[in-house]
């Protein structure tokens, strides 16, 4: 019996010890390790800066930033950044995670198929669209001479669980998923020789995005000169392999690439058909936004379901700050949703508080940088003294933020009753009220006198592609 009570009063131990190393390794998830060490001046907790390249090839490439864990993170979201160089093609392909794109730079054509027909929209910077999981698409870049950087938001909700996500490319050579089916099986579906079937797989080996040229045509070169009415036939007949849903067609052979195409995937043209684009979304513009609150200091745009419709099937808001030098987007918490920021220009600092009053971070950020913020957390960016600070940003609600701002003219404190005000802070309510009526400005604030100075950082660029980190 004795030895049974050691025995057990050496299991609590145990479990006991584990669990404070459970909390202390995961300091800012439980409130024992909130407010320890330096108070969070210098700790980048809230910066995320683990990423992945997770395309790389002779067009561009793409690097994703990889969504923080824990159990204050209510819906993960990973960041993506795709550059790709003149006059190149991001094939065909569908992934397993909802992609929310934000053109930052540069004119693309985006080809996607919505409701089981084909459209294409022309992207230019500020522009937003959203492509639900499961749905193909392609991205060419037509900005003359200029590389294209696109940010994404990217919903591993729907995943099937891998680091990041999973791309399911249409073309693309050997790593097409048409190129796992057996020659048979394929040539019995395309109702073609086997010449052609292996010209048309093997043909390309550089990766998923690819060079367009008129010098040396491709078989995407040729795909994008095709009418609309004849794309959305390509994307029908692939799709219909991939679900083993194809019937056999009638096959007419030809020299042309773009007849090789026509012919495998029986393209024909039906110039009084409609191009069904118009099932398809338009992209929205959020440089073309009316300012939801503008000052002296700088001003701010947010994007929710009621501005755009197709965020109320991604349950992602969008938003976009601009800070004067100097300035400071006053200390306030948002209710309702966790944001995902990535610093556009400039460079300035980000202060988080823990639940308990202590600092949770405060770090100084640059071009780059991509930083999230806890539900709840209170929390401000001020801008450098010497440029402009902007950032764009993503919400994991596609509801309308109403975020609550703890100082200014529009401070909750404000609309709090002023003797309970009062006695929870231990002063007069003469005082109180001089405290907070002081500031008569609200939202974004002139805070010359804390902004940090310039000290001649210019960040790290994540669509440099000489750069080799995050």
């Amino acid at each position: 019996m004795e030895k049974s009570k050691r025995s057990f009063g050496l299991l609590l131990v145990l479990v006991f010890f584990h669990g404070v190393m459970v909390m202390r390794s995961n300091g800012y998830e439980g409130e024992e390790g909130w407010g320890e060490g330096e108070g969070g001046r210098g700790k980048g907790w809230f910066m995320m800066k683990d990423w992945r390249q997770v395309i790389k090839s002779e067009g561009g490439e793409m690097r994703v930033v990889i969504s923080p864990r824990g159990r204050i993170i209510e819906k993960p979201m990973h960041i993506g950044f795709l550059t790709m160089e003149p006059k190149t093609l991001f094939v065909p392909q569908y992934l397993d995670s909802g992609l929310l794109i934000f053109i930052r730079q540069g004119e693309a054509t985006l080809g996607v198929i919505c409701k089981d027909k084909f459209g294409e929209r022309r992207l230019k910077g500020g522009d937003i669209y959203w492509i639900p999981a499961g749905s193909v698409f392609y991205l060419l870049n037509t900005g003359i001479g200029q590389r294209l950087h696109v940010i994404c938001s990217i919903d591993p909700s729907q995943s099937l669980g891998f680091e990041t996500f999973q791309p399911f490319y249409i073309g693309g050579g050997p790593s097409s998923v048409l190129a796992g089916f057996d020659t048979d099986t394929l040539t019995s579906a395309f109702n073609v020789s086997q010449p052609e079937l292996q010209q048309m797989m093997m043909s390309q080996f550089r990766g998923p995005i690819v060079h367009i040229t008129e010098r040396a045509p491709t078989m995407w070169t040729s795909f994008l000169g095709l009418r609309e009415e004849e794309k959305h036939k390509h994307f029908k007949k692939l799709l219909e392999m991939k679900q083993g849903s194809s019937q056999n067609k009638q096959y007419d052979s030809s020299s042309s690439w773009r007849n090789i195409v026509r012919s495998i995937l029986d393209l024909t043209v039906e110039k009084n058909k409609g191009s069904g684009s118009s099932e398809c979304e338009d992209s929205y513009n959020i440089y073309d936004r009316k300012h939801d609150f503008q000052n002296d200091y700088g001003w701010s745009v947010a994007l929710d379901s009621e501005d755009y419709e197709p965020l109320k099937n991604s349950g992602v808001g969008v938003y976009l700050v601009n800070l004067t030098a100097g300035s400071m987007m006053a200390p306030h918490m948002n209710p309702t949703a966790t944001e995902y920021g990535i610093v556009l220009a400039g460079s300035g600092e980000i202060q988080i508080v823990f639940p308990n009053g202590t600092s949770a971070m405060n770090m100084r950020v640059s071009v780059g940088d991509v930083f999230w913020i806890p539900r709840y957390f209170a929390f401000c960016q001020i801008a450098s003294r010497t440029a402009p600070f902007e950032f764009v940003g993503f919400t994991t609600s596609a509801y309308k933020n109403r975020p609550q701002f703890l100082v200014g003219s529009n401070s909750l404190l404000r609309t709090l009753n002023l003797t309970s005000l009062a006695m929870a802070f231990g002063v007069d309510e003469v005082k109180m009220r001089r405290l907070i009526e002081a500031q008569q400005e609200a939202v974004i604030l002139p805070t010359a006198a804390v902004a940090p100075p310039h000290q001649g950082e210019t960040g790290f660029d994540p669509f440099d592609l000489t750069n080799g980190k995050v």
